[in-house]
């Protein structure tokens, strides 16, 4: 492959990325061409040295969206940053995306946990006070000071528990941020 092959694949492969990132990029790839060729060698022995270009530029896209969802904390910055990370090969698709999917399934549990605490907690402490009107609909077999004392025991652990999980997703967040990162320097060294 030539220099001009090589740039040509690698600029057309990074052109989602902003022009200004790509541009330096591009800047070091020239240089090492031209280092190559100051030390004799050809410009495919260059081109093969360096790698494939399309790898490359997955490479610095992963990185680039891992970047992003970092700076800018968003569900679809870290989708983004996950998705290129899974594109640079089979390794990531179950290394990644596995965790990822079991770590989204902990935090639905957790968090329906604590809805569901919070609407039991609801339930129990109106149901308290709607017994003696709807007798046929509601029973509820516990001393009325016990019933709203459960109703407001359980919406307050419901409430604990969201409390802890909008922690746990801000933490876990930044956990995957950072394993993303580790598995990228794994896969591209």
């Amino acid at each position: 492959m030539t220099r001009d092959e090589f740039i040509t694949i690698l600029k057309e492969e990074l052109k989602n990325l902003p022009s200004a990132e790509v541009e330096d990029i591009l800047y070091d790839y020239e240089e090492h061409f031209e280092v190559g060729l100051s030390k004799g060698k050809t410009e495919e022995e260059i081109a093969k040295e360096l790698g494939n270009p399309k790898t490359i530029a997955k490479s610095y896209k992963a990185n680039y969206r891992i970047n992003n969802a970092e700076n800018n904390p968003s569900t679809k910055n870290l989708f983004s940053a996950i998705l290129a990370a899974v594109s640079l090969g089979f390794f990531n698709l179950v290394f990644v995306l596995g965790p990822f999917i079991g770590l989204v399934g902990l935090l639905v549990g957790i968090y329906s946990i604590g809805f569901g605490f919070s609407i039991g907690g609801i339930g129990l402490f109106f149901g308290t006070f709607l017994e003696p009107f709807f007798p046929k609909y509601i029973n509820i077999n516990l001393h009325p000071i016990t019933s709203l004392s459960f109703g407001i025991g359980f919406f307050a652990l419901g409430l604990l528990i969201l409390i802890g999980c909008f922690y746990l997703t801000k933490y876990l967040y930044q956990v995957v941020i950072r394993y993303l990162r580790w598995n990228i320097n794994v896969i591209t060294k």
